[in-house]
């Protein structure tokens, strides 16, 4: 016998905000067809809760209340200078930039140049190109068919960055895709990046959603990244998420592996609500390497939550995943990791590992690895630890003079710099330290 959920007030709210918005979307004939299935699929599946496994440390049946109005025609004033702003130190990393406000791009905001080999255009501009065979790109995903934050995305979606690498094309120096919450009134911004690296390619992409100061409390972002890469193709991705705005971070990274390519991902998180990062990686041909990091540092009653998937579909690849948190007050972390290795997938080489440093005890870690193996000849291999900052190390630091506050730092900035080490390019790094640097810092509740 099957029971019919009610439906929460946010469930409601969502699908009623598509049917008054949904003519404002850009798009053409395929576009809307895409999205009005994909808006019935999440009316069937609704919020996802605590009772589907992938999502039962994060239930957003209770944790998402309140929909914000859709940002469609948000017409807020931001200079270039409130953007650097918002960026902190990241501002100061030589990059070309393409940035969107509430959800829009603002070609008079951003600096991309002239790359050889690379061709960026805004999503909006694409799905009302009139092909379907462009739009039908654009508007499927790799990800799980069955994902609600997907379905949402697919619904909504009013921007992002197409971005094409092309075939044995070397980026100068990286792009800068910057996403910007601003103005008084929240919004829920529904943003999808299509990015293809060529065969052959080698190129740095920065992803960066930030908010200006001021801006209003309790929006909501739902972001997806849909990665191809080509054969022998190198593609460093960096997400960073550092709000100041008590938001909603919804976040999907689905990453297609040719063969000999290597994906280098890391994801920074501070300052969300609450933050779900999605990440699925399939590999398409074999000596494909992965590694996926990041750092996530969470206060006040903050909940961070990190799920992968690693899919070794086929033979001789190699797997790598480092993640950091750090957890103070009644902040909340979880890790779900899981690496499938597939039953021709053999010669597989994946490991997995996820830390927590818990500074206060009130602070929750919820840590589930998982491997899937159907293959013999594999390496596989994963863990996870939570601990306190090491009292002996503390008292060695202060027996040599250094004060508490600064010894707690110098302890927190080792931990978190084992994952920071993962990004190569120097100038980021040091920002991301930054980043890092200031959060603590900054006044604790």
């Amino acid at each position: 016998m099957n029971v019919a959920i009610p439906k929460t007030k946010a469930e409601q709210a969502l699908t009623e905000a598509f049917a008054a918005s949904a003519s404002k979307l850009p798009g053409g004939t395929a576009v809307k067809s895409a999205r009005n299935d994909a808006i019935g699929a999440f009316s069937a599946l609704g919020l996802p809760h605590r009772r589907i496994e992938e999502w039962k440390y994060t239930d957003l049946r209770v944790n998402f209340k309140d929909v914000a109005p859709p940002a469609i025609d948000d017409a807020t004033a931001v200079s270039a200078e409130d953007v650097r702003a918002a960026l902190g130190s990241v501002a100061n990393v030589d990059v070309h930039a393409v940035v969107f406000v509430n959800g829009r791009h603002r070609k008079d905001l951003s600096t991309p140049g002239a790359m050889a080999g690379l061709e960026v255009q805004p999503l909006a501009g694409a799905l009302t190109s009139g092909s379907d065979a462009v739009t039908e790109g654009l508007t499927t995903t790799t990800g799980p068919r069955s994902d609600a934050t997907i379905a949402l995305n697919t619904a909504f979606m009013t921007d992002g960055a197409v971005v094409r690498i092309g075939n044995g094309a070397t980026l100068d120096k990286p792009l800068m895709v910057v996403f910007v919450t601003a103005g008084p009134r929240a919004h829920l911004t529904s943003v999808r990046n299509v990015i293809s690296a060529g065969d052959g390619s080698t190129a740095t992409l920065i992803e960066a959603h930030v908010a200006l100061q001021g801006a209003a409390t309790g929006g909501q972002t739902n972001t997806l990244s849909e990665v191809t890469t080509g054969k022998g193709a190198a593609l460093t991705h960096i997400k960073i998420a550092a709000g100041t705005n008590a938001a909603v971070h919804l976040a999907n990274w689905n990453v297609s592996l040719g063969a000999n390519a290597e994906y280098r991902g890391f994801q920074y998180t501070s300052g969300q609500a609450l933050a779900r990062n999605q990440i699925h990686t399939v590999y398409t041909g074999p000596g494909g390497k992965l590694d996926l990091s990041g750092a996530y540092l969470v206060r006040g009653n903050e909940h961070v939550d990190t799920t992968l998937v690693v899919d070794h579909a086929v033979p001789q690849c190699e797997s790598r995943e480092l993640f950091k948190d750090v957890l103070d007050d009644r902040g909340r972390g979880i890790f779900q990791g899981k690496i499938i290795v597939r039953p021709n997938a053999q010669k597989t080489d994946g490991k997995q590992m996820a830390q927590a440093l818990m500074l206060s005890p009130d602070a929750e870690f919820d840590s589930k690895p998982e491997l899937e193996i159907y293959a013999d000849d594999v390496v596989c291999g994963h863990g996870t630890t939570s601990a306190e900052l090491d009292g002996d190390l503390l008292f060695y630091c202060k027996s040599r003079g250094i004060p508490e506050n600064e010894a707690r730092a110098l302890l927190i900035e080792s931990f978190v710099g084992e994952a920071l080490d993962k990004v190569e390019h120097d100038d980021l790094r040091a920002a991301l330290s930054q980043y890092a640097t200031v959060w603590l810092n900054a006044p604790r509740s």
